[in-house]
């Protein structure tokens, strides 16, 4: 029976506790030695902290990466325009502070290439990582202003300059539309397209053409038949309609090609 009125006991006092520890809006899962602690960070609260401290670190390594690559790649390249995209740095990696600045280096021949990893270091520590950007190199160049069917003669219609990526380019591409006027297609190709060599001629093969070439102090003109599609400066083969003899000239227009004598 007393061990009965104890537990009684006991379950009253407990009740009271509780209902005591509610009115005062107390958690019940504090213990005397969790209060007395009140005024210090939890270890989440102190990787919270710290995650905020690194976050701005991050963003100054991330800008320090990219000014370093616009500083190398300023005098290396031809082209008229270079985009940096560094890639974010995953928040998960600690930065350290570096009060005197981190410092910032890649391989002399990655600077050609579209992705580069830059290595970041502080010299008041060991500390280091690599930090990756893409570089989008692009340049003025004449594309198609809309679809363009096999034949098609070039004109200031049809043409438009645009900024295309370097690395989409695979063989001679061409920077003024004036540089086009009169060339034919030899495929079709989509609007946007940017116009290389390789797709167009401006004298076909079976053009009737003049060929024409400098003896001494004269010019020697004669018609003649391409054997071959050509370009400007392109040397291809020509038939003299005269003589019918085989010769190789350099394309001079869309209707002339030069005998280098």
């Amino acid at each position: 029976m007393n061990s009965l009125f104890d537990i009684r006991r006991l379950i009253r006092h407990r009740a009271l506790w509780l209902s005591c520890v509610g009115m005062l809006g107390l958690s019940t899962s504090l213990s005397p030695a969790a209060a007395s602690n009140g005024n210090r960070l939890t270890a989440s609260q102190a990787s919270s902290a710290s995650g905020q401290k690194d976050s701005n670190n991050h963003a100054v390594v991330q800008r320090g990466v990219k000014n370093y690559l616009q500083n190398q790649l300023k005098n290396k390249q031809s082209v008229n325009q270079i985009t940096i995209d560094v890639a974010d740095i995953d928040q998960r990696i600690q930065i350290v502070n570096c009060p005197a600045g981190f410092n910032y280096h890649a391989d002399e021949n990655s600077f050609s290439q579209a992705y580069i990893s830059v290595r970041v270091s502080c010299n008041d520590n060991e500390w280091y990582l690599f930090a990756n950007a893409r570089i989008l190199r692009t340049q003025p160049v004449v594309v198609t202003a809309s679809m363009i069917s096999p034949g098609t003669v070039l004109d200031i219609d049809n043409l438009r300059v645009a900024q295309v990526e370097t690395n989409r380019l695979r063989h001679t591409a061409y920077h003024t539309t004036d540089a086009l006027i009169g060339a034919r297609m030899k495929r079709r190709v989509r609007q946007g397209q940017p116009i290389q060599a390789n797709m167009l001629c401006f004298i076909c093969k079976g053009d009737r053409i003049t060929i024409s070439a400098q003896i001494g102090g004269m010019r020697v003109r004669t018609s003649g038949i391409a054997q071959q599609d050509g370009v400007l400066g392109e040397n291809i083969k020509v038939i003299n309609a005269s003589s019918q003899k085989l010769v190789i000239a350099e394309v001079a227009s869309t209707d002339e090609v030069v005998v280098r004598l």
